[in-house]
């Protein structure tokens, strides 16, 4: 069996060490133009050349959890595109979701802004019960981090495109439940896949039907937010804040005006970081799975995008 390695700005020799510890029988090597027929690949941002040159891939295995960049490409025919589950994500996004929307509910950005002024300062304790949390994508990471904001008693709704149920969480789905998704909540939490129906679905319509004092935490990817209309909804006091992790151009550009909007925390992409070792645990056995035959989770459907 032979395993390909091409993941851009990745260093490679600690995937190829993993990978050819789990597979001491196969050549597991980083490609590069013109290399053998692969059987299987591990990718991160591939170049076209890539694709167009491994034609009788398998299985191509993304090693972050968001596929769209890859999907934009033309891929082999009959190749599976298969997407990491979890592999030690979800429970960095729920710290860093239950972060955001602590700092912000305790209002610690102010307390901080204070102490740098030599103030001691009090604020009146808000009422968790007016601060509904909605998470859009109840995918791995989305229930979890449904889960784990529940353990704080906010009380917390989902949204998702097919209807779900989870264990003290309201949940809606579709285009019927959106609407009403959006205005029980005060925060919204967005982990939804970016496919051409979810693109630019952060705007002044959506993002204006939360409860007046809204505030955004941004997880997922950059296109999904009109950067224009969020400033727009800040400035004007509809929107409380924002938390964002992603963005539309990466690393953000240093004239850029979130870097020095009061009203924004930004973060460098860094919400949930892909674990090696337990990546390359999951993508071994899914290897494992397809070479006898056997279901596979996470493979993506490209009609939906994930």
């Amino acid at each position: 069996m032979n395993i390909t390695f091409c993941c851009t700005d990745t260093k490679a020799q600690p995937w190829l060490d993993g990978l050819r510890a789990a597979f001491p029988e196969a050549s597991v090597e980083v490609w590069e133009p013109g290399a053998p027929q692969a059987d299987h690949a591990v990718v991160w941002a591939p170049p076209q050349q890539f694709l167009d040159q491994q034609q009788a891939l398998k299985g191509l295995f993304n090693i972050g959890a968001g596929v769209d960049a890859l999907l934009k490409l033309r891929l082999p025919p009959g190749v599976k595109v298969v997407r990491l589950d979890d592999a030690g994500m979800s429970v960095q996004m729920a710290e860093y979701v239950c972060h955001a929307v602590i700092r912000h509910f305790r209002e610690f950005d102010g307390y901080e802004a204070d102490v740098k002024a030599g103030k001691w300062s009090y604020r009146k304790p808000r009422d968790r019960q007016d601060f509904s949390i909605g998470v859009m994508g109840l995918g791995v990471l989305g229930e979890r981090v449904a889960r784990a904001l529940r353990v704080f008693d906010f009380p917390v709704h989902g949204w998702s495109r097919t209807p779900k149920a989870i264990e003290g969480v309201v949940t809606h789905s579709g285009e019927a439940g959106f609407d009403t998704f959006l205005s029980n909540c005060r925060v919204l939490v967005n982990l939804l896949p970016l496919t051409p129906d979810t693109r630019d679905i952060l705007n002044r319509d959506t993002l204006g039907r939360l409860k007046p004092g809204g505030y955004l935490i941004n997880v997922a990817r950059g296109a999904h937010l009109v950067e224009a209309d969020l400033l727009a909804l800040l400035e004007s006091d509809q929107m409380a804040g924002a938390t964002l992790d992603v963005f539309r151009t990466e690393p953000l550009p240093a004239d850029h005006p979130f870097w020095q909007h009061p009203k924004i925390t930004i973060t460098p992409h860094t919400s949930a970081r892909t674990l090696r070792d337990e990546s390359i645990a999951q993508i071994a056995g899914k290897i494992r799975a397809l070479e006898a035959g056997q279901p596979v989770a996470g493979v993506v459907d490209p009609v939906r995008g994930y």
